[in-house]
């Protein structure tokens, strides 16, 4: 079966140079890098041979964030290692410019199309003496080259949904070959401990999701937009896809019955969008600005759209009430959610549609805690959001307690799984 995988990678790869290529021209890739993906003579290794390489390959910008505490505690325990970190979208590259330029001994690289060539190279030039991948990522090429040059391989927070198991479940001994290339598995879940199993990893281990162990920083806006929201009662509409803003929009019409000065804040989870929920925003007579970097707030506004990478965490510490998106598509049932976490940790109320099947256990987690509740349709979450403006943003130190212990028991305990490995 490796055999014809490998046929297939050869086959499909114009093709997704092709791709890559027609990602380039919409800002889809990064116009000069995206090489580093597909020609291995660009792929420019950064190394220090008198130190060890560590290497971590994350899909995008949530996987990534997730592994940053691992990362900043695995730096600090051994200072003669270098880290290199491969990412496959250009927001990911972003975050890792934006939040890793303090450290000098961390290189960003885009991860190469899995082809044996690709990987026989990228390994060759690299020779990182450990690897870990994160989330979903399993690309058979590389994990066998892997193997065969025995570098030790970990997969950080594993997550294999039931649709994937399925899909692995069709080549079974294929899928016995490939995730047996790992010497460790960390699950993120229950359910993915229990797919992982079905799949005959070496040695398994649940202790909890990564995500949680992420610190906040407490960002604040400009003094003068500071200003202009104290003016308004305001929620937010976070990491929402086609369909949901029509539902924050309809929210917001009815939250207006009760408070004239309502601002809804929408940052969709693909800010190319921005537009379209503006013209949305107009067929409802709603004034709304788009909000690039650096810019002010409008003060006679209604929806606030926001046009810039990375300022989340900017909106959750200052709104009490967060709408997160991905969650009301019912075409995205089996891979529907966004990661909650954050938004939790500065204390907020988080509201969510009944489709959160990528974060089913952390939702689930939360609910109990109180700290998010599902909503059935825009009537059920305008009211929800109007009895959480009759109190201040009151964090609960109970709540955010327990959520600092934790992501803290999770990153320590997951330390010590890699003790072995990271001395």
């Amino acid at each position: 079966m490796l055999q014809i995988y490998r046929c297939l990678t050869i086959f499909f790869f114009p093709f997704a140079q092709l791709l890559i290529f027609c990602r380039v021209i919409f800002n889809k890739e990064d116009k000069i890098r995206y090489k580093e993906k597909i020609f291995a003579s660009c792929f420019r290794p950064k190394r220090n041979l008198n130190k060890k390489l560590y290497w971590f390959h994350v899909a995008s910008v949530g996987e990534l964030i997730s592994v940053l505490p691992l990362i900043s505690d695995i730096n600090s325990l051994n200072k003669s290692v270098d880290f290199l970190i491969t990412t496959v979208t250009l927001s990911s590259a972003r975050l890792v410019e934006k939040k890793l330029n303090k450290y000098n001994n961390i290189t960003h690289r885009y991860f190469p199309l899995d082809t044996k060539r690709l990987s026989e190279e990228f390994l060759n030039v690299w020779r990182p003496n450990l690897i870990f991948f994160v989330d979903s990522e399993i690309w058979p090429n590389f994990l066998f080259k892997i193997k065969e040059n025995n570098i030790p391989l970990i997969l950080i927070n594993g997550r294999i949904t039931k649709k994937s198991f399925y899909r692995w479940k069709i080549f079974p001994d294929f899928a016995r070959d490939v995730f047996s290339n790992f010497d460790l598995c960390l699950a993120a879940s229950e359910e993915s401990k229990k797919n992982l199993e079905n799949l005959h990893v070496k040695k398994l281990i649940y202790i909890g999701n990564l995500k949680f162990t992420v610190k906040n920083k407490k960002e604040v806006f400009e003094t003068l937009n500071i200003e202009k929201l104290n003016k308004f009662k305001t929620w937010c509409a976070a990491s929402t896809h086609e369909g949901e803003e029509l539902l924050a929009l309809k929210a917001h019409v009815e939250i207006k019955k009760k408070y004239n000065n309502i601002l809804t804040i929408i940052i969709p989870r693909h800010i190319d969008r921005v537009s379209d929920i503006q013209k949305l925003s107009k067929k409802f007579k709603l004034k709304s600005q788009i909000l690039n970097n650096n810019e002010l707030i409008n003060p006679n506004i209604e929806v606030l759209i926001i046009n810039s990478f990375g300022v989340l965490h900017q909106y959750f510490n200052y709104c009490k009430t967060i709408f997160i998106g991905k969650s009301f598509i019912k075409k995205l049932k089996f891979v529907g959610g966004q990661n909650p976490i954050e938004a939790a940790k500065y204390g907020c109320k988080i509201f969510h549609g009944p489709y959160v099947y990528n974060f089913k256990e952390i939702y689930d987690l939360l609910n109990i805690h109180g700290i998010s509740e599902q909503v059935a349709d825009e009537n059920e979450l305008s009211k929800k959001i109007v009895k959480n403006f009759k109190t201040p943003k009151e964090l609960d130190e109970q709540k955010l307690n327990w959520l600092e212990i934790h992501g803290d028991k999770i990153l320590k305990q997951t330390m010590k799984e890699l003790h072995t490995f990271i001395n």
